[in-house]
C-alpha cells in the first residue's frame, strides 16, 4: 500500500519541479509594502556609455518580487526601458512596449521596465495627463490596467539604479548584449503619437544584437519627460506654498445659478461639481482630493467647482473650512432653504444623499456621477480619458 501511494506522489513531485524550472527566474517573494522615497543628494547624472557593463540592481516588481540582473542571465539580449506612470510620452509608448515584448519573447530577448522617478520630485501640476502619480502603488495599478507583459520595477525610493544608468527622460531605452555590454541607448522610435510608429529604432538595435550586426546609430536623443530626481523635492514644496497663498472665497448661489452651473454653457471646459457640507463626514474627509484633482488638471480644459449644502447662515463656517483646505476654486454656498430644489437643479437622478459629484461637459451632459465617497481612481480615469482631455499631447 505504501509503495502504491509513494509512486504517484513522487511522479507528481517530479513534474512539479520540471514545471517550476521552466518558469521565469525570480527571487523570493518579499513583503508587499508601499515605497518609502528618500531625499537624494543633488549630483551630476551621466548616461551609461556604449560598451559599458550593465549595472546590477535589486528592485521590487509591482507584484512584490525583487529582481536583479541575474534573473535575466539566460537572455541573449536585455532591454531596459526607463518609463513612468504620469508622463504623456511614456504612456504613448506603453502599447509599443507590450507589442515588442510579445514579439521577442521567444527569441531570447528579456524586457524589463524601471520607474526611475522619485515621488518627492513630482508636482501635482505635472500629473495632468494621467490618473496616477509615480509611487510604488501607482505602478501596480498601471501594470494591472495595461496588462504589462514585462516586469515593471520601482526605483523611486533611492534611485540607486537610475543614477547608474542615467536615463535623461521617460521613456529611455538601453539594449545590452549577451555579455551585458551596452549596445544601444536612446529612443524607441521617432514618432510619439500612438499608431504612427512601432519602436523601429529599438527593434533595429535588438535585431543587430541578436544577429551580431552593427547598430547604425547606437546613441540617439530621447524626447520625453525629464527624470524626477529626489533632490527636486523643494520644487514640490514651493508649488504647495504658492497654491496655499491663493485667495479662497465663497459666494452665494440660488437655484437658477445652480442650474446655469450644471448647464455649463459659460465655459469650454469639463466641469467637476461636488455638493458637500461641513457636517458631512465623508464630504470633509474626501474634499482635499478634489483640490488635488484641480491642481492636476486645472491647466487643461477642466475646472472643479464646489457647492456647499450648509445652511445659508453658516457662510463663515463654510469659508473657514475652505480656507483650511486651500480651496482656491469657484466655491458656492446654496442660498435657499429648499434642499430638494437644490437636488433637482443638480441632477434629477440624485436621491439627495451627500456627498454627490458630477462631471459635466459644456452644454450640460453629465458624463460621470457618483453618490457617496468617491472612488478617485475611477474619477481621474473618467477625466483623463474623456475626449476633451486625453493621456497624450
Amino acid at each position: 500500500m505504501k509503495m502504491h501511494f509513494l509512486f504517484p506522489f513522487a511522479l507528481l513531485l517530479f513534474f512539479a519541479c520540471q514545471s517550476a524550472e521552466n518558469q521565469p527566474k525570480q527571487t523570493v517573494q518579499m513583503p508587499d509594502t508601499p515605497g518609502n522615497p528618500q531625499p537624494v543628494p543633488k549630483q551630476e547624472v551621466k548616461t551609461l556609455d556604449i560598451g559599458a557593463p550593465a549595472p546590477d540592481f535589486r528592485l521590487p516588481n509591482v507584484d512584490g518580487k525583487y529582481y536583479t540582473l541575474q534573473d535575466f542571465k539566460d537572455a541573449k539580449a536585455l532591454v531596459v526601458i526607463f518609463t513612468c506612470n504620469h508622463c504623456p510620452t511614456a504612456q504613448a509608448y506603453e502599447d509599443r512596449m507590450i507589442a515588442l515584448t510579445a514579439d521577442y519573447k521567444d527569441k531570447g530577448v528579456a524586457v524589463v521596465a524601471i520607474s526611475p522617478n522619485s515621488p518627492l520630485g513630482l508636482l501635482p501640476e505635472e500629473l495632468g495627463y494621467s490618473d496616477l502619480n509615480d509611487d510604488y502603488g501607482a505602478g501596480k495599478l498601471r501594470a494591472e490596467y495595461k496588462k504589462f507583459n514585462f516586469p515593471y520595477l520601482y526605483d523611486g525610493d533611492t534611485e540607486t539604479a537610475s543614477l547608474q544608468y542615467g536615463p535623461v527622460a521617460t521613456p529611455h531605452a538601453f539594449v545590452f548584449d549577451a555579455e551585458r555590454k551596452l549596445r544601444y541607448t536612446g529612443r524607441l522610435d521617432k514618432s510619439e503619437k500612438p499608431g504612427t510608429a512601432n519602436a523601429e529604432d529599438l527593434r533595429a538595435a535588438i535585431e543587430a544584437v541578436l544577429t551580431g550586426g552593427a547598430i547604425a546609430e547606437p546613441v540617439t536623443k530621447t524626447f520625453g519627460c525629464s527624470t524626477k530626481w529626489g533632490w527636486k523635492s523643494e520644487l514640490r514644496e514651493d508649488a504647495d506654498k504658492e497654491w496655499a497663498k491663493q485667495k479662497v472665497e465663497v459666494s452665494k448661489i440660488d437655484v437658477k445659478g445652480v442650474q446655469a452651473l450644471l448647464k455649463n454653457d459659460d465655459s469650454k471646459k469639463l466641469r467637476l461639481v461636488n455638493v458637500w457640507a461641513t457636517w458631512c463626514g465623508p464630504c470633509v474627509r474626501e474634499y482635499p482630493q478634489f483640490i488635488e484633482i484641480q491642481r492636476m488638471y486645472g491647466a487643461r480644459d477642466f475646472e472643479f467647482v464646489s457647492i456647499s449644502a450648509d445652511k445659508p447662515e453658516q457662510e463663515q463656517k463654510v469659508l473657514d473650512f475652505l480656507k483650511e483646505k486651500h480651496s482656491a476654486v469657484a466655491n458656492y454656498l446654496f442660498s435657499e432653504t429648499d434642499k430638494y430644489a437644490l437636488i433637482e437643479a443638480v441632477d434629477k437622478n440624485w436621491n439627495g444623499a451627500l456627498p454627490y459629484t458630477v462631471l459635466v461637459e459644456p452644454g450640460g451632459k453629465i458624463v460621470w456621477s457618483y453618490q457617496g465617497d468617491v472612488e478617485f481612481l475611477a474619477l481621474k480615469r473618467a477625466i483623463v480619458e474623456h475626449p476633451m482631455m486625453g493621456r497624450y499631447y
